[in-house]
């Protein structure tokens, strides 16, 4: 599940909220501030430690937007390297951290320790484009789906902005705060909301169907001889959105005929979901 939280200039941090978040989200906690021309980072494994300190540290530094965050660990192993946010690239001047699954094609290798968002911010988005414009940052919502959320802080004055919310629809805004899900909420009868009423519209799982073939990425279900998810747009074989796809050579304006691409983009671990037989 894990918990992302974001604070506008000026908001104080909730206790309470980030509290909750902690004890639902166990495992590895982390915050950053930005602080004029500089960002304040901190990890930890003790959620009650970290919330306090996040909480001195934005009472003394309330000027610039902030992020908390509390993991639940779905990959990698639970460690404070793997608590967020993390460095893009070897900048340490812009930190990401992230809320669900990315795709398969960041997930760690058997012998690899660190988280899937660790991988994308230490591999992965310094191949993908700079931050820093708009369109990268569409592209990757797209890539990343709309059940993945993320906050972007950064000092560099190559931005326009301090802050970033990647896929904010899909949260929660409350009370000037806002968060990747309900977990903030200290009572559990208010927790649990439908997806209409926070705005997701991805294709949910068929319960009546669990065998039927699944986007690997944003888990629609499939048609037999599909090459592209219909929702997000997903190429199957090469694991691209399509402006970057080059799995298709077109041979008339109105027909594509399918060839393999000689390499891949990205490296794709054995056994990921794409590695599909040619159709």
């Amino acid at each position: 599940m894990c918990l992302l939280t974001f604070l506008p200039a000026g908001i104080p941090a909730k206790t309470a909220a980030l509290h909750a978040g902690a004890l639902l989200n166990p495992d590895g906690h982390g915050f950053a501030i930005v602080d004029g021309d500089q960002l304040i980072v901190q990890r930890g494994l003790d959620g009650q430690c970290m919330v306090e300190q996040f909480a001195a540290l934005r009472h003394q530094h309330p000027q610039g937007p902030a992020l908390f965050h509390s993991r639940f660990a779905t990959h990698g192993e639970r460690s404070v390297d793997n608590c967020h946010p993390f460095a893009v690239g070897a900048d340490p001047r812009t930190v990401i951290a992230h809320n669900g699954s990315l795709p398969a094609v960041v997930w760690p290798g058997r012998a690899d320790p660190r988280s899937d968002t660790r991988i994308t911010a230490e591999d992965f988005l310094p191949r993908f484009g700079s931050l820093r414009l708009r369109h990268v940052r569409r592209r990757f919502e797209r890539w990343m789906t709309p059940h993945n959320l993320m906050v972007i802080l950064t000092v560099d004055r190559r931005f326009k902005q301090r802050s970033y919310i990647l896929n904010e629809q899909s949260g929660i805004w409350d009370d000037g705060i806002w968060y990747s899900n309900d977990s903030y909420l200290s009572e559990p009868s208010a927790r649990w909301q439908t997806t209409t009423e926070i705005g997701w519209d991805w294709p949910l799982w068929d319960d009546a169907n669990p065998a039927a073939e699944r986007c690997a990425f944003c888990h629609a279900i499939l048609d037999w001889a599909a090459t592209a998810c219909p929702y997000c747009g997903w190429c199957l074989d090469c694991g691209q959105m399509p402006e970057d796809c080059q799995c298709y050579t077109p041979a008339v304006p109105d027909q594509r005929l399918s060839s393999r691409h000689p390499r891949r983009a990205w490296p794709v671990p054995a056994g990921d979901p794409r590695e599909r037989k040619t159709r």
